[in-house]
C-alpha cells in the first residue's frame, strides 16, 4: 500500500525541510514533501511573491490528494489552493496563517495594517538590511541581526520581496476539515484563528510564539489532526 501524501509549506523564513524539524519523522508513516515556494532557493536569487505559482507547487505536490500543512505567509497559498481544488485537500492545517485579508476589518488587523502598510509602501526605496531592520521591529518588537553571510542576505532580499499579506483574495475552504495552531503570543494571529474557527475550523493554541508546531506540544497537536483520518492509500 502506497503512502498517504503530507504536504508542508514553509513560512517567511526557513523553507524546504528545514522548515519542519519536528515533522520529518512523520516519513515513517507517510509520503512526506517539504516544499519549497516560489522564490525560495538556497543559491538563486530571491524572487517576489507569486501565488499562482505557489498554488502550481502545491497542486502539483498534492498529485490525487493528502494533507495540507502550512505555516505564516504560506498558510496563504495553502488556502487558496484548498479553496480551488478541495477534492485535493484531506485536511488543513494552518499553523499561525497569515491569512489577513480575512479579517482586514477587525481591530487588530486593523492595527497591523496601520502599522506595517507605510513600510510595505515604500520597500522599493529602502536597502534590504534596512527594510529588515525595520520589518522586525514593527511585527515582533524586536532587532534584527544585520545580515552577514550571503544565505542571511538572500533572505533579507526575499523579505524585502513578499508581498502584503492582506491583498490575497482568500475565501473560507467549505467542506475541508481545518485545524489553526497558533502559539497565543500575538492577538494578530489569534483574531486569524478566531476567524475561522468560526467558519468551522477547530483552534488549538500551545507555547511556542510564532513557530508553535516547533515544540512538542504543538508537533503533537498537528500530528494528532491528521492521525485523526482513516487511512487512504494514494491513488498514484
Amino acid at each position: 500500500m502506497t503512502q498517504e501524501r503530507i504536504v508542508f509549506v514553509h513560512g517567511g523564513g526557513s523553507f524546504g525541510a528545514a522548515a519542519w524539524p519536528r515533522q520529518h519523522g512523520l516519513s515513517l508513516d507517510y509520503d512526506c514533501l517539504f516544499l519549497r515556494r516560489h522564490g525560495f532557493d538556497a543559491d538563486a536569487e530571491p524572487l517576489s511573491t507569486d501565488h499562482t505559482e505557489d498554488e502550481r507547487l502545491i497542486t502539483e505536490a498534492l498529485g490525487s490528494g493528502g494533507h495540507l500543512v502550512a505555516h505564516s505567509q504560506g498558510a496563504v497559498s495553502a488556502m487558496l489552493t484548498a479553496v480551488e481544488r478541495p477534492e485535493l485537500v484531506r485536511s488543513l492545517t494552518l499553523v499561525e496563517p497569515a491569512c489577513l485579508s480575512l479579517t482586514a476589518d477587525l481591530p487588530a488587523t486593523a492595527a497591523h495594517i496601520e502599522l506595517v502598510a507605510p513600510l510595505f509602501a515604500q520597500r522599493d526605496t529602502l536597502t534590504d538590511e534596512d527594510y529588515l531592520q525595520q520589518f522586525v521591529r514593527l511585527a515582533f518588537s524586536a532587532e534584527a541581526e544585520p545580515p552577514s553571510t550571503q544565505m542571511a542576505k538572500r533572505s533579507a532580499r526575499r523579505l524585502r520581496l513578499q508581498s502584503p499579506p492582506w491583498e490575497a483574495p482568500l475565501h473560507i475552504v467549505p467542506g475541508v476539515p481545518t485545524l489553526v495552531l497558533t502559539g497565543g503570543w500575538e492577538p494578530l494571529y489569534e483574531e486569524v484563528a478566531g476567524y475561522l474557527a468560526a467558519t468551522g475550523a477547530r483552534h488549538r493554541v500551545t507555547p511556542g510564539g510564532h513557530r508553535p508546531h516547533d515544540t512538542p506540544e504543538g508537533d503533537a497537536v498537528v500530528r494528532t489532526f491528521i492521525r485523526s483520518f482513516p487511512r487512504e492509500p494514494s491513488r498514484e
